[in-house]
């Protein structure tokens, strides 16, 4: 049995929501890495463990960053939170010099 399609309307910044039966059956969840690839115009979207290897673009690194967080313990993820506090105070300071 063929499901019947969903209908999404793109906002201004390009976002469709996946609606939540969909990401369920595909197995997405919050935090989850996805590729988005284009195929004679037709968009899919797939959940991947891993970015590609090489692949620096921000949007992937920032992936890999949210996929490697979750899997740590809450003392690194502390850790790593205070660090980054760190070097955006660091930043702040260097502005207003």
């Amino acid at each position: 049995m063929k499901a019947k399609p969903i209908y999404k309307i793109v906002d201004g910044k390009g976002r469709v929501l996946i609606p939540k039966e969909l990401r369920t059956a595909s197995g997405m969840d919050y935090g989850d890495i996805v590729r988005l690839n284009i195929n004679q115009g037709t968009v899919s979207v797939k959940k991947v463990d891993l970015i590609e290897v090489g692949d620096q673009s921000p949007g992937a690194v920032e992936a890999f960053v949210h996929a490697a967080i979750r899997e740590m313990p809450e003392e690194k993820q502390i850790s790593i939170a205070a660090k980054l506090l760190e070097l955006i105070e660091q930043r702040k300071g260097q502005r207003h010099d």
